[in-house]
């Protein structure tokens, strides 16, 4: 009689692994981050059914042969099989079929899974979805019938009604409205930069600027610019008005920043007056404080002037609002607030 011996067990078949190669559409073609060309190189197979995907022309450079297939779930994992590693690249309509496939795969029991792996090739900078809503402005200003149209000055009331639709929101408070009208007030920023956008194409091609509106041709002068002419205006501003951010000044307590801000200011705008830049047609009550901000911080020796009427007393109230400190017409908006609410409340209407 022998003795039994168990038959050593046969080790199971390495089932490989799937990684999903993730890359975005606004960070250029072929910055990769480095774990992603480490498992682009030491891939089995790497799979790519589009053959528009712009990866392509950087991986053949760094010597990564792609395969231009569309495998489906059950034969992806069986690319898989004896360990290999299959890399995809998704890009096109099969991404969804091939990654339910995979669901439903893992989730039957019947069939030994592949890793599977999400790896991001590329990342989102803070301010990536800037360049989606430049390309899509792009494309309405090219294709809508009443964007394609549109100038500055067409333009001009709906950037008044959104800035004061903007204040309403943060007056009422609700986060849901703030956050759209300030999408609403950014889209007149790059509606306007597209349209000087294309004052730029003209004056490259030697168009005359035919179809604008009467007394509209010429109103960027010999500067036609884009987003990125605007965004880049603003930097350097911000920069030089923050040297104690950017540069070797201190600053400590609010009034050093603002004294800071009018010092660097006045050197930009070299103006005449206290009163060069002040735009007449703002709000009667925030003309006035500003007026009077001026003259104050100006150190300007003139007094208010004095006469009958209540605008001349609306002027003084203004003027000591902002020496104390407290924008009137912020003051006055929530005072008139208020008396809407006991209107409504008297005529038994909800807020």
């Amino acid at each position: 009689m022998t003795d039994h011996v168990p038959a050593e067990p046969v080790p199971a078949e390495p089932t490989g692994r799937i990684v999903l190669l993730t890359t975005s559409h606004r960070v250029a073609p072929g910055v990769l981050s480095w774990p992603a060309w480490q498992v682009l190189h030491a891939a089995d197979r790497v799979l790519c059914a589009d053959p528009a995907h712009p990866q392509l022309p950087y991986l053949r450079d760094a010597g990564i042969e792609v395969e231009r297939e569309a495998p489906d779930a059950h034969a992806l994992v069986t690319a898989c099989a004896g360990g290999r590693t299959v890399v995809v690249l998704p890009g096109g309509e099969g991404d969804r079929r091939l990654t339910d496939g995979l669901a439903r795969l893992a989730g039957s029991g019947r069939v030994s899974m592949p890793d599977l792996e999400l790896l991001p090739g590329s990342y989102d900078l803070p301010g990536a979805r800037l360049l989606d809503l430049v390309q899509v402005m792009d494309r309405i200003r090219r294709e809508c019938p009443w964007s394609s149209r549109q100038t500055h000055r067409g333009l001009a009331k709906y950037g008044i009604e959104e800035a004061y639709e903007l204040v309403e929101a943060i007056e009422d408070g609700n986060r849901t409205e703030l956050r759209e009208e300030l999408g609403d007030v950014l889209l007149q920023v790059v509606f306007h930069a597209r349209i000087a956008e294309e004052y730029r194409a003209e004056a490259e091609e030697g168009e005359d600027g035919e179809g604008r509106e009467e007394g509209e041709e010429g109103e960027d002068g010999d500067g036609p610019f884009s987003i990125d002419d605007v965004a880049g205006t603003l930097v350097e501003k911000l920069v030089h008005r923050h040297p104690h951010v950017f540069g070797d000044a201190t600053a400590d307590t609010p009034e050093d920043v603002a004294a800071h801000w009018l010092r660097t200011k006045a050197v930009e705008k070299q103006r005449e007056s206290v009163t060069d830049g002040i735009p007449l047609g703002q709000p009667g009550l925030a003309l006035a404080a500003k007026l009077a901000g001026r003259v104050r911080t100006g150190a300007v020796p003139v007094e208010l002037p004095r006469g009958e009427g209540i605008g001349y007393e609306l002027l003084a109230l203004a003027a000591r609002a902002e020496a104390a400190g407290t924008d009137p017409e912020t003051a006055l908006r929530a005072a008139a607030r208020a008396y809407r609410d006991a209107i409504r409340a008297a005529e038994g209407v909800g807020p």
